[in-house]
């Protein structure tokens, strides 16, 4: 691989870095604004994303929990790319205390990319592979909880990722709806790098460039990818699931914005929304949109129209 690719690479990855669940990276107090600047691509190996994931957010994995006739339906919580579970840490207690069955794992731990191997990060393997990760995780709670289906809420590739499950992996019989928080549906464009690309975003030096620095996942959901043509050839939903896409005006990961929002096939219902119609002053940026207070009540409000909350706190 030349170096100019490598750099091209690199490059994009620093870019986005600052908003795709990065390692060490710490919201600023009182902003919705990640920590982390593009130099800390160069972290010595070790530093990693702290909490690491080792431990599940207060109020998720209760294996003894049985789902409530107000709240049928187990709640899985799939981080994205380069975070872990510990990334609910915000969402999952008041899920909880809504009265809900809360669930979260870690996937796609893959050590062989350079960000792959610092503690902490998940969702850096082959997507597929990770479907087939999340397909068992699933049936495990629905074992636990003697429920029939759960609910998915997938950030960014855990959304795409859920869609891969849903598709590919058996999911579309045990689940109800998925909720996509700035799912990288469409792709990202690797804050416009990618873009630049004379051959396309897709192209293999690039995306090899990629992998090695950042993961395979990171190259799956470049725009224009083989994995994304597959997973999008037969339309964006599957018939029997209910889908709510949670989109930021200030998403740069999930790029352009309203590229993370689904069209409704057959069978299947979706509901557009924008963080910022129910709070225009809402400025969580793409890796910290779960610990966002309007996309927690659009998350409850999907999980439960009749949920009565706060908005734009």
């Amino acid at each position: 691989m030349s170096m100019r690719w490598r750099l091209t690479a690199a490059g994009a990855v620093a870019g986005i870095l600052t908003s795709i669940c990065v390692p060490g990276a710490q919201a600023e107090p009182g902003s919705g604004r990640s920590g982390t600047a593009a130099s800390d691509i160069a972290a010595p190996p070790g530093v990693g994303k702290d909490p690491d994931g080792s431990v599940p957010p207060e109020g998720s994995d209760d294996w003894s929990c049985l789902p409530t006739a107000a709240h049928p339906r187990p709640v899985v919580l799939v981080h994205g790319t380069w975070g872990n579970q510990n990334d609910w840490n915000v969402l999952a207690p008041q899920l909880k205390t809504e009265g809900y069955c809360v669930f979260s794992l870690n996937y796609g731990r893959d050590t062989s990319s350079v960000l792959g191997a610092l503690p902490g990060m998940y969702g850096v393997g082959d997507i597929r592979a990770s479907a087939a990760e999340l397909a068992a995780f699933v049936d495990r709670v629905r074992a636990a909880t003697h429920s029939a289906k759960v609910d998915l809420v997938g950030h960014s590739q855990g959304a795409l990722m859920s869609r891969q499950y849903l598709r590919f992996a058996g999911g579309a019989d045990k689940v109800g709806q998925l909720v996509s928080l700035a799912g990288t549906n469409h792709g990202s464009t690797m804050r416009g790098v990618a873009g630049r690309i004379p051959s396309g975003s897709a192209s293999s030096a690039f995306s090899a460039g990629l992998t090695e620095i950042a993961g395979i996942a990171a190259a799956q959901q470049l725009v224009g990818s083989d994995f994304l043509r597959d997973i999008n050839a037969a339309g964006d939903t599957d018939p029997g699931i209910s889908y709510t896409v949670i989109a930021s005006t200030l998403d740069d990961a999930s790029t352009p914005p309203d590229a993370t929002f689904l069209q409704a096939g057959p069978g299947a219902t979706v509901d557009n929304v924008w963080v910022q119609d129910f709070c225009p002053t809402d400025t969580f940026e793409h890796g910290v949109l779960p610990k966002s207070p309007t996309v927690a009540y659009l998350i409850k409000k999907a999980l439960d129209p009749a949920y009565l909350g706060t908005a734009c706190p």
